[in-house]
């Protein structure tokens, strides 16, 4: 007889103890987001159907516009999160500001914050094209009982006690990362469970797939312009194949279970980069290194990123180890 499949939940409970901050805390929370996707997985998936696509006539704080369904992801997310009295702090890509969550007793009591992109890649959406989520969890710095401040948010990437994402893609699947390897779940709609499908998942040394923008090519430093070059070359494994879906959570997906890079580099239009550092590229980071992987700005450790602002930007270079070292390479001698 096959074996049963094991739920997220059944895991969540299972791994409680290898957790160093284990208070069942962060297992509620993790479940909280796992609802909070259920839900949102819904939406997506029915996105063609109703008047929830396109724009939402408003303009989040980095001046992209508001798909609706951004919006519709972000009351869920913040919502869930907030009933569940656990976080004492939120802040999403969708937010201007954080915002403070009370604990029920008025106390200030919780002891996690989160920050979320709640629908990365979502220009996708009305193409059919796989969207996703990407969290990132911090214990807070200021003491318990105190409301929160940026200084809770604006803490280096390597101080993350749990990050993941879910890809709405042909299936649904939430991988996430609580300090001991990376590991993915599938979303069964018929009972609407996920299971563990990707145990252990780890980015091969190296890949074949190269992930960027090429469009931007004559805006990049050199040093992309010169590795790109080099990917494209035919000699020894190489050329390599070019994979750019434009969804973050997707292509840095694709990379993870197949070996590849991924690169969005500063430009001469986004000099600092157009990612986020709090809530894109960290939480891969900490993915990618859980992960056999590497993720870098091109000359530093993404996790050693000291943040000053809550919506930064950095150049984000992520996927197989060695890959992302040539690049490296070719950053340091442009």
């Amino acid at each position: 007889m096959a074996h049963k499949k094991q739920t997220l939940g059944e895991f969540i409970i299972e791994n409680q103890a290898s957790f160093k901050y284990s208070s069942g805390e962060l297992s509620s929370l993790l479940n909280s987001l796992r609802l909070a996707a259920k839900i949102v997985n819904h939406e997506v998936n029915k996105a063609g159907l109703v008047d929830i696509i396109g724009a939402a006539g408003d303009t989040n704080i980095q001046g992209e516009d508001q798909q609706k369904l951004d919006v519709y992801a972000n009351d869920k997310f913040i919502q869930t999160l907030t009933k569940r009295n656990i976080v004492c702090g939120i802040a999403s890509e969708e937010e201007d500001d954080f915002i403070t969550i009370n604990s029920i007793d008025e106390n200030h009591g919780n002891k996690y914050v989160v920050l979320i992109d709640p629908l990365d890649g979502s220009s996708n959406i009305d193409v059919n094209v796989s969207v996703g989520t990407i969290f990132s969890i911090y214990r807070r710095v200021t003491p318990v009982g105190s409301p929160v401040t940026i200084d809770d948010f604006l803490q280096k990437g390597s101080k993350q006690v749990a990050a993941g994402y879910i890809v709405y893609g042909t299936s649904t699947m939430l991988v996430y990362t609580t300090g001991d390897g990376v590991n993915g779940f599938t979303l069964n709609p018929a009972i609407g469970s996920f299971y563990l499908s990707h145990p252990d998942m780890m980015f091969p040394e190296d890949g074949n797939i190269y992930s960027v923008n090429e469009g931007n090519y004559i805006q990049f430093p050199q040093g992309i312009k010169d590795y790109i070059k080099y990917c494209q070359m035919d000699e020894g494994d190489r050329p390599y194949t070019s994979r750019y879906i434009g969804s973050l959570v997707s292509d840095f997906h694709r990379n993870m279970i197949k070996g590849g890079i991924y690169m969005y580099p500063q430009s001469s239009k986004n000099p600092k980069g157009k990612l986020r550092l709090l809530y894109e590229c960290n939480p891969m980071a900490f993915l990618a290194e859980q992960a056999n992987g590497k993720a870098s700005d091109g000359f530093n450790r993404i996790l050693d990123i000291e943040p000053t602002e809550l919506h930064e930007r950095v150049p984000f270079i992520c996927g197989s180890k060695n890959m992302v070292d040539k690049c490296e390479e070719f950053m340091k001698n442009q």
